[in-house]
């Protein structure tokens, strides 16, 4: 029997390159960030990648399964993530660029996770140069498709590189797995040739705005639900609205609206820089109100924790690791112990060498340690000397499976960590610097948080994910760290005039 097959009926087959490289700077941190700190965080190559990725729900988690479905052949030469820190050397950033371009021969297309706000040694706009360099390789015709974080300070040379940057929606950010799948199906069309996207972008003068990204309320919720109006009614194929990371001291620093489209990008411009505009309308709007002092944050707590059905959750945004701080200040901490706070837990002072302290102390013994206050003792406060009992001690693996970025089934490694109990008070010790997202990284030391009438961690926003839900309370607190302090005068390198730190009209 002869068989007439037509071209439309011969599968078609693509070569894809995907992985991701994420790091966000804060550039007023004075440690810079090397390769040690990505292998430290998650450093994967090739072949390690799919069993670590295959099955959760996060980005590339979504990336293997949309190549299932759509026929792709994959190359997955690079997935690497180092917590937020100080810029990054020049030869890291160099390194991860061979690591990940040495997959892009011979490839279609590409949809890839960068978060957006990495800065490195000569070179204020690594996710821009990586998708040069990547559209060089790839030809100017190929689909290149980037998922980024919200917090992402997106540039022009992202915009003209990449066809389309597709920020998630939601912070905390619990929508990668969902903005991955949705580059999926628009790299599916661009590669059959339905659409041709192209991105266009707009800004104005502010350093900071959109209520720094938080999505329950306010214009950033505002803005995304009007760019999901534009894509659903088929005017947009992608609005993203980025919130900055303003501790990012570079020209392009702020918040940003990208729209991508199929069809007349003046359009697609008109409608992008409308939103700005909102967003400059908006840019004073604050959902959250002033940060607690310490004094005020303990009393709450002491007074509340008698017969406490759910704990109270004292979030100190000014050392939080996820804005780049280094997540050792012990003022918060001193004052607990003082308060002598009972049936608490602390989440968690970044201290390697107390950690190797406790383990030569012994689980079940007591003992002496020096806790934290090493990186700026003038922020935050000095080395605490605790006497304190040793309850764990962990290599510091353990996966997590809550709701937030760093969750969805994926395994974390905060190195060598170990529990202290300072009087009524558990103390979280790691050896790798991370904020507080997971329930988690209580549970893999002993702690069942639920029982808690306390919870301090160091975080901005992140940590409502996971504990909102079980909080009776929540009180973010200004424990002296980087980010509570005023900044403004130590700007060097952002575009001025711009808003805050000058007067526009």
């Amino acid at each position: 029997m002869f068989i007439d097959f037509q071209p439309e009926d011969i599968p078609m087959s693509f070569r894809i390159l995907t992985g991701e490289i994420e790091h966000e700077a804060n550039t007023f941190n004075k440690v810079p960030t090397t390769l040690e700190h990505f292998r430290a965080r998650g450093l994967l190559l090739g072949d390690e990648i799919p069993p670590a990725r295959r099955g959760t729900r996060t980005a590339l988690g979504a990336v293997f399964e949309a190549s299932d479905k759509f026929g792709w052949t994959l190359t997955h030469p690079l997935a690497a993530s180092a917590t937020p820190g100080g810029t990054v050397t020049k030869e890291t950033f160099e390194q991860l660029c061979a690591w990940f371009l040495e997959g892009a021969e011979g490839c279609d297309g590409a949809l890839i996770n960068l978060h957006g706000a990495m800065v490195a040694e000569g070179c204020e706009d690594p996710e821009g140069e990586i998708l040069a360099r990547l559209r060089a390789l790839l030809g100017p015709d190929a689909p290149i498709v980037v998922t980024l974080d919200l917090h992402a300070n997106v540039t022009e040379k992202m915009a003209v590189n990449a066809s389309a940057l597709i920020a998630v929606r939601t912070y905390p950010h619990i929508d990668y797995y969902e903005r991955a799948w949705q580059g999926a199906e628009l790299l599916d069309r661009a590669l059959r040739g339905e659409i041709h996207p192209r991105t266009v972008i707009a800004k104005r003068p502010m350093l900071e705005g959109l209520d720094g990204g938080r999505t329950q309320v306010g214009p950033m919720r505002e803005l995304v639900d009007r760019g999901e109006a534009l894509e659903a009614c088929g005017k947009a194929l992608v609005v993203s609205v980025c919130a900055g990371f303003s501790l990012s001291d570079i020209y392009d620093v702020g918040p940003s609206v990208t729209i991508t489209t199929d069809g007349d990008p003046r359009e697609a411009q008109r409608m992008a820089e409308e939103f700005m505009d909102y967003a400059w309308e908006t840019r004073e709007f604050r959902s959250l109100p002033r940060d607690s002092s310490i004094a005020a944050a303990v009393e709450r707590a002491k007074s509340g924790e008698a017969g406490a059905a759910k704990p109270l959750v004292l979030a100190d945004n000014s050392d939080n690791p996820g804005g780049g701080a280094y997540g050792d200040a012990t003022e918060l901490l001193r004052a607990m112990i003082e308060a002598d706070l009972q049936d608490a837990a602390f989440y968690a002072i970044f201290d390697p060498a107390a950690v190797r302290a406790g383990i030569a102390i012994g689980v079940g013994n007591k003992g002496r340690i020096s806790l934290g206050g090493m990186h700026a003792p003038e922020m935050g406060g000095g080395p605490l000397e605790v006497e304190a009992q040793i309850v764990s001690i962990t290599d510091g693996h353990f996966r997590c499976y809550g709701p937030s970025f760093q969750g969805g089934g994926a395994w974390r490694n905060f190195g060598p960590s170990l529990l202290l109990r300072v009087g009524g008070i558990e103390v979280a010790v790691i050896s790798r610097n991370e904020q507080g997202t997971e329930v988690a990284q209580f549970t893999s030391l002993g702690i069942d948080p639920l029982h808690c009438a306390t919870i301090a961690l160091k975080s901005s926003h992140h940590f409502r994910a996971a504990f909102e839900p079980i909080a009776r309370d929540i009180i973010r607190v200004d424990g002296g760290g980087m980010l509570g302090g005023a900044l403004g005068s130590a700007y060097r390198h952002v575009r001025r005039p711009i808003w805050p730190l000058d007067d526009i009209i």
